[in-house]
């Protein structure tokens, strides 16, 4: 039965009773797409005599708050279509949860000793998901050598215009020895390269279906991965179903994957989320929002008694740097000045905001952009809460500027709000006017692309673990939108640095290099380093076999639930 909500509008005014309408429309909505999830997954996923209790424990349901735009493994740029994509398609090779580089679909591969042929050799049993494009008996193929130099093709494509094109960079050529060797020449030596190859960006797809869909296949992939694409309902629903044909097993030879459905619904409210995760209608709640922080944990950061017994909480260092980054080429005078910047790294105290906004989960970036975890770390000196300092800044430039009221628009989504928030009281403190614009999490990716945002919150997430994948965005060449530097920060002296880098093969040498250039960025401040983030997993108790990894990719092929 549905509750109906109910508004009283006597002596309201204009304002609030659409503020009220809204809210009744919003819980309408609501139940409306409740209703069409219930009925998607019933009829996806139901048997004709069995409960959905007998079925519970084969479907795995997690809540992707931030939409999914494209299925696509070349759109693969953020989490949202990485965790989604990664369930669908499969590489040359994979990361294990010790970021160890492990075989995907090439079972081995060999190295030139001058670091720039790399010889794949694929396996022989890694099939298609089926579909009608095959024209074979049972619609499906085996895949070979040269649908790699296909998908490399297709990455690279101008008319594609995939964001990750930038991952072949540093190819001179690749090509299809024959069925089962597949050779890529680099242009120089590159360490990370292997790290590379395991990004969704070069997952393997078929041309015959791609062809077929054109643009859209977006929403009709086609992969190799452990779960096939069922059914998408944009802002809705994401139906997963197991891939019969998957070629994995595990350490017993049980095929993988053991679930038999992956459902995801698009909530998009992390306090909604949170409430649905509550009542045991999804498994999985990744990392902590201030909407319920309180409710779940205590202060030190500790599962609340009441939750103990249904849920459990996993914890792991993430490579994620927080920030705020500032566009340099911006024409107001606040962002061009390298003392505000520096007033604003100096402006807040990051450990009373990490204690307070994240009940301790993650690290104070007091340091440098790359986080703790990778090489190149090593404690270099960044900014501690220094206050007297920063207004001491803000008064210099005041005085050789004339600018009585330096303002500076920070822009967030409302996932971060409150920490945004908590800097700008701090920073008013020091005598900076800080203005806080919310905007969705879409906007602001395509405007801080565009160069439109002078000063913007963001996460810098390692796509391969590698130190150099944190410095990448601040090398000159790579100023958006031909690449990663959203800052558009330029200093010959990094960018030399950043080039030797590429041909030293010692690890330590190269991680003396890693913090030079990371001292080289603080030093300039393009950037506010706000914390070092901390992986936080909380899952149903029924839930198993769900590991983590420091890049928090999401990983389901080897989870499985119990009956309850």
């Amino acid at each position: 039965m549905i509750e109906y909500l109910s508004i009283n509008l006597e002596g309201a005014n204009i304002p609030t009773i659409i503020r009220l309408l809204k809210l009744k429309l919003n819980h309408y909505l609501f139940i409306i797409r409740y209703l069409a999830i219930v009925y998607i997954s019933f009829s996806l996923l139901s048997c004709k005599n069995s409960s959905k209790e007998d079925r519970d424990h084969l479907v795995f349901r997690y809540n992707q708050y931030d939409n999914i735009s494209s299925l696509d493994p070349a759109f693969a740029r953020n989490p949202a279509n990485i965790w989604s994509t990664n369930q669908l398609f499969n590489g040359l090779v994979q990361f294990d949860d010790s970021l160890r580089v492990q075989p995907d679909i090439a079972k081995k591969w060999e190295i030139s000793e001058d670091g720039l042929i790399y010889t794949f050799t694929l396996r022989d049993d890694v099939y298609f998901h089926k579909h009608s494009q095959f024209k074979t008996q049972d619609s499906t193929r085996h895949v070979i050598a040269s649908d790699f130099t296909y998908s490399f093709d297709r990455l690279i494509d101008p008319e594609v215009a995939s964001p990750g094109n930038w991952v072949l960079k540093n190819v001179k050529s690749y090509q299809a020895i024959n069925d089962s060797v597949f050779e890529i020449n680099l242009k120089k030596p590159f360490p990370a390269f292997l790290g590379l190859m395991s990004m969704r960006y070069c997952s393997v797809i078929p041309k015959e279906v791609v062809e077929f869909y054109g643009n859209q296949f977006r929403s009709n992939p086609i992969g190799t991965g452990p779960f096939k694409f069922k059914l998408w309902e944009e802002n809705i629903k994401l139906v997963l179903r197991k891939n019969e044909l998957y070629f994995e097993k595990d350490e017993n030879g049980k095929p993988l994957p053991y679930l038999e459905a992956v459902a995801i619904t698009f909530l998009p409210e992390k306090q909604s989320e949170f409430l649905q995760f509550a009542k045991g209608n999804i498994d999985f709640l990744n990392s902590l929002d201030a909407s319920y922080k309180d409710e779940l944990l205590t202060p030190s950061g500790k599962l609340r008694e009441k939750y103990k017994d249904r849920i459990t909480i996993s914890k792991g260092p993430y490579l994620n740097s927080e920030y705020l980054g500032f566009y340099l080429d911006s024409e107001k005078n606040e962002i061009q000045s390298i003392l505000l910047r520096q007033a604003v790294n100096y402006g807040f105290d990051r450990v009373k905001m990490i204690t307070y906004l994240k009940n301790g989960i993650g690290t104070p970036a007091i340091h440098g952009f790359i986080p703790k975890g990778l090489p190149g770390f090593n404690n270099i000196k960044g900014y501690e809460y220094n206050p007297e300092k920063a207004r001491k800044l803000v008064k210099k430039y005041i005085e050789e500027t004339g600018n009585k009221t330096p303002t500076i628009t920070i822009t967030t989504d409302s996932n971060y709000l409150s920490l945004c928030e908590f800097i700008q009281r701090e920073l008013e403190k020091i005598g900076l006017q800080i203005v806080v614009d919310v905007l969705p999490p879409s906007t602001i990716r395509e405007q801080k692309w565009s160069g439109k945002l002078d000063t913007f919150r963001a996460s810098w997430i390692a796509d391969y673990p590698d130190a150099e994948n944190f410095l990448s965005p601040y090398y000159s060449k790579n100023h958006t939108p031909n690449g990663p530097n959203y800052t558009h920060f330029k200093n010959d002296l990094f960018d030399q640095l950043y080039e030797e880098s590429f041909l030293i093969t010692d690890t330590k040498l190269r991680e003396q290099l890693y913090s030079k250039m990371d001292s080289i960025v603080i030093a300039n401040a393009p950037i506010v380093p706000l914390y070092y983030d901390q992986i936080t997993h909380f899952t149903q108790k029924n839930v198993k076999g769900m590991t983590m990894n420091p890049q928090n990719f999401l990983v389901l092929k080897r989870v499985w639930k119990e009956k309850k």
